[in-house]
């Protein structure tokens, strides 16, 4: 067996950045101290904006003199609010930086930090303005949940850079170390960094096929720990034998400081999905189904109806500009209808803004065979059928918008898997079929994520954690992602 000296670099591959000559805080405690400032700060804002907006009477349309009150109510709501967000656990680090958790707990602290204000000014008959109160926490919590959206931007963008890091370690056997490895590889945004693998005893590889350099076994790990500087020990399907070693092992590694996290072998699985419940002393993981079939009720289907026929109104002047462009650069048509697979493997004819020669399917088994393709979606940054309007057509995927046309008519949805072709979904297995349990979308997950930089089995997994984790909440936002993501060109061919 391999075993690799704290300083040797062939122990952080690909997995672990070079923290020469940079100050590299561990963890996301240090995260806290800004938080809790930017909370403070909020919340004194919202106050002083409430007391002039009521001196100028901006509701119940009479001024009210709130001097008095300010100097005693407002100490009282600075330091009460930021301590209910304390008591529901804001600032723990555990919850910052992903899920929706945080701004959960936020609110739901600003709610008992109101209804607690209210009360006591009713029980001590304390004749505080109403106005005040609605614009202080009306003004205050989309304040706060602004601040923690911030903050959560910034933290994500210094762990890319190596700040605010956990150096982890995987344990297990190496199959179910690699499919660990590969998403923290992915989402580096979580600030865990992998120095390397303890496997189970006995195993001699050096490295997994992933790349992983394999530290040492199960015998060694408060060893590793300590000799590689590990914060958080990642446990994954294969590392401990029994119940019995897994609490030795944990208690080994509280006594040395290193936190201890159970990874469980599933992935793609939505936070709303998966509930804990302790039976007898063992914590059960209950994931409860996909709700693939919840994107198909009523609810969705008027949110298109409705969204397609606002956006068809409001984008009707820059369609008929477009197709004025169109017509006049080559004289072809100005539509483009091609066949794609929807819902439950019907096709339907999709309908596109031309943006390439009229004779670009004619020409796509040359192209194929000129670059190799071998198979599933083809896309390439320049792609000589396409037409000089049609570059920046596809840039800003105006290409697109007919195909609210097919929104209206029940074909697709505002927000979906991809619509695929009928030769790509030859080529699916039983997995990649799942995405057409529901409507296919004009933009969608993958929309938001690099658009064609994705490679074929990024975009598939894409598709399919949408189908399995469907929900209105997020559908919502990644139609406000959408256009941050088309007005920048990002990923477009």
């Amino acid at each position: 067996m391999t075993m690799y000296a704290a300083g040797d670099s062939r122990a952080l591959p690909t997995f672990a950045p070079a923290y020469e000559g940079r100050r590299r805080i561990r963890g996301a405690r240090s995260w806290i101290l800004p938080t809790l400032i930017g909370d403070a700060v909020v919340v004194a804002l919202a106050g002083v904006v409430a007391l002039l907006g009521r001196r100028a009477g901006w509701l119940f349309g009479e001024s009210a003199a709130l001097a008095g009150d300010l100097s005693i109510v407002a100490p009282l709501v600075l330091v009460g609010w930021v301590l209910a967000i304390a008591l529901v656990g804001g600032y723990r680090s555990d919850v910052q930086g992903a899920g929706s958790e945080e701004y959960g707990r936020v609110a739901r602290a600003s709610v008992y930090a109101g209804a607690a204000f209210g009360f006591a000014c009713y029980v001590t008959d304390y004749d505080l303005s109403r106005g005040f109160f609605l614009l202080l926490f009306g003004l205050g919590l989309p304040g706060l949940l602004t601040v923690r959206f911030a903050l959560r931007k910034a933290l994500h963008r210094a762990r890319r850079e190596g700040l605010y890091a956990q150096r982890i370690v995987i344990c297990g056997d190496a199959a179910h170390v690699d499919d660990i490895a590969r998403v923290l590889q992915r989402d580096t945004w979580l600030g865990y960094h992998v120095v390397g693998a303890v496997l189970p005893v006995g195993t001699t590889m050096s490295e997994t096929s992933a790349g992983v350099p394999v530290l040492g076994t199960a015998a060694d790990l408060t060893s590793v720990t300590a000799e590689h500087e590990v914060d958080v020990a990642f446990f994954a399907g294969g590392a401990a034998g029994s119940a019995h070693d897994m609490r030795a092992t944990s208690w080994a590694l509280e006594r040395a400081g290193v936190g201890v996290v159970l990874a469980p072998s599933i992935n793609d699985i939505s936070s709303e999905r998966v509930r804990v419940h302790p039976v007898g002393g063992m914590p059960l993981v209950h994931v409860d189904p996909p709700t693939w079939a919840d994107a198909s009720r009523w609810g969705k289907r008027a949110f298109d109806v409705a969204g397609s026929s606002v956006l068809l109104f409001l984008l009707a002047p820059l369609l008929t500009a477009v197709a004025l462009l169109v017509k006049l650069d080559d004289g072809g048509p100005v539509l483009f209808r091609q066949t794609r697979v929807g819902r439950n493997g019907r096709e339907f004819g999709c309908f596109k803004v031309r943006s390439m020669v009229p004779d670009a399917e004619a020409r796509l088994a040359q192209l194929h065979a000129e670059v190799g393709f071998d198979g599933g979606l083809f896309k390439m940054a320049d792609d000589p059928r396409i037409t000089r309007p049609g570059k920046w057509i596809r840039r800003l995927s105006i290409d697109e918008l007919p195909q609210l046309l097919n929104v209206l008519r029940g074909e697709m949805s505002l927000i979906g898997p991809r619509p695929p072709l009928p030769s790509e979904v030859e080529g699916y297995d039983a997995g990649a079929a799942r995405r057409m349990w529901v409507r296919p979308g004009m933009t969608g997950l993958w929309q938001v994520s690099g658009r064609s930089q994705l490679s074929w089995d990024e975009a598939i997994r894409l598709d399919l954690y949408y189908v399995d984790n469907w929900s209105m909440a997020q559908d919502l936002t990644i139609l406000a992602k959408t256009a941050r993501a088309v007005l920048g060109g990002r990923g477009a061919h």
